[in-house]
């Protein structure tokens, strides 16, 4: 068992910004209230309730309008979305150096699934419904020695898990705002990431990594919410709305 590295889903592996804009025009219409969806796509990383709570939900609405987001996601936003260049390598080499692989993200997890397996990607493990620092729970639990993220909430739940935090330029934060919210490093695109990971494996030298551990080799526990067992190895496991 070698390094374990955690990965951030939307705009850090996947582009699902034109299905996202579709679905949150969608709702607008459905629900008579003034959602953009051009808005939100442009700025994925934040709860889906703290975004339509942006928008002016009414609050007593919003666990319905997530749940209704949740319900037309499927047909129109996994068919929309394209994987982000380097990311399907990132996972591979993960795998091929003998690291293990998890997905921590603030999307509905049963939707992240959807992705990972409309993308023929196989993880160790996923988690949904974490955002910020609340993915520390997760990459804490799965011992993750690096998290790799595109927006300043990702930044922030590696730091709190005391994780190599490795800032992505693909999202909405732009190098800046990711080395001030404390990014050891800022790629371009994942297409970086092998050269990083093996200067990074090199810097570590004979060090002891941390282990990552599946689920099911985890002492009985809670698990922190949103967290997905992961199928069986080979199968296909995936994991903000």
């Amino acid at each position: 068992m070698g390094t374990c590295v955690g990965f951030d889903l939307d705009m850090t592996l996947i582009d699902p910004r034109p299905g996202m804009a579709e679905a949150m025009n969608a709702l607008a219409v459905e629900s008579g209230l003034p959602f953009d969806g051009e808005h939100f796509a442009a700025h994925l990383g934040p709860p889906l309730d703290h975004v339509l709570r942006g928008f002016g939900a009414p609050e007593a609405r919003i666990p319905a309008l997530v749940a209704r987001f949740r319900q037309i996601y499927p047909e129109i936003v996994i068919p929309r979305t394209v994987a982000l260049p380097g990311a399907a390598a990132a996972l591979d080499l993960v795998r091929e150096t003998g690291g293990r692989s998890l997905v921590v993200t603030g999307k509905y997890a049963r939707n992240a699934a959807l992705h990972m397996r409309a993308l023929d990607w196989t993880v160790d493990s996923l988690v949904g419904e974490l955002w910020s620092v609340g993915k520390a729970a997760a990459l804490t639990a799965h011992g993750a020695d690096v998290f790799v993220g595109d927006h300043v909430g990702d930044i922030a739940g590696a730091l709190a898990a005391g994780a190599v935090a490795v800032g992505v330029t693909t999202g909405p934060c732009d190098r800046a705002e990711l080395l001030a919210a404390g990014a050891h490093v800022v790629l371009d695109s994942l297409t970086e990431f092998p050269a990083w990971l093996g200067e990074y494996g090199e810097r570590r030298g004979t060090a002891q990594p941390r282990r990552c551990s599946r689920t099911s080799e985890m002492k009985p526990r809670a698990r922190p919410s949103g967290v997905i067992t992961p199928a069986p190895a080979d199968n296909h496991t995936g994991s903000s709305e």
